[in-house]
């Protein structure tokens, strides 16, 4: 394992309010098969479960990324081009500037409202390090164009952008894409995710 991040979630997509029910663990690893053994044998993994109702694993490979996290850029990118058509998943992450935090936290209610119905998105969940400071967004999506008609087709995220750009309000960020090829568990009140993870299981995609 070479990075892991233990992360809180937004209740409401992304969002101010904590979801205390949800936690991420982000992990980059040199082989599958490692993953795999730490999922299965690892005594503090396994600590993890016992207190899970429900777990769900998404397997991806990094296609793109640009920026860093903590200092680093922890996904390294393959030769890799995810077709169109092809299912896509993002990770944007920010450390804000504290003298931006009101500033930031006041644009993100109107750059989240398009997300609402958007066609082609799977999942979307924000994820974070320390509240309010070290924020990220975790999406799953059916293709790359859906993805890139709400972040360069909606008023609202563009304008998002044009502040971002204008005050330089991220301390460091990361954006990375990735090509989700396994999904392991379930998620019984998202119904649509777990025919996500079946379609894209059932396409056979090697490691």
């Amino acid at each position: 394992m070479r990075f892991l991040k233990l992360l809180g979630t937004g209740a409401e997509g992304f969002s101010t309010k904590p979801d205390w029910a949800v936690y991420g663990v982000l992990q980059v690893w040199d082989r599958e098969a490692s993953a795999d053994t730490f999922f299965t044998d690892h005594p503090q993994f396994q600590k993890y479960m016992r207190k899970a109702q429900e777990s769900f694993t998404v397997y991806m490979r990094p296609v793109k990324s640009k920026g860093h996290w903590n200092g680093v850029n922890p996904f390294e990118e393959t030769a890799l081009a995810v077709e169109t058509n092809s299912a896509l998943a993002v990770i944007t992450r920010a450390t804000i500037h504290k003298k931006y935090l009101r500033t930031f936290w006041k644009s993100v209610p109107d750059s989240q409202r398009p997300l609402q119905g958007i066609r082609g998105l799977i999942y979307t969940k924000g994820i974070g390090e320390t509240p309010y400071i070290d924020m990220a967004t975790f999406s799953l999506w059916t293709d790359v164009e859906a993805m890139k008609s709400y972040a360069y087709g909606t008023k609202a995220h563009q304008e998002v952008i044009r502040k971002t750009r204008e005050l330089g309000w991220y301390k460091e960020e990361l954006f990375a894409r990735f090509q989700p090829y396994r999904i392991t568990g379930s998620w019984k009140d998202i119904p649509n995710l777990n025919a996500f993870g079946e379609s894209l299981n059932s396409k056979g995609i090697g490691s």
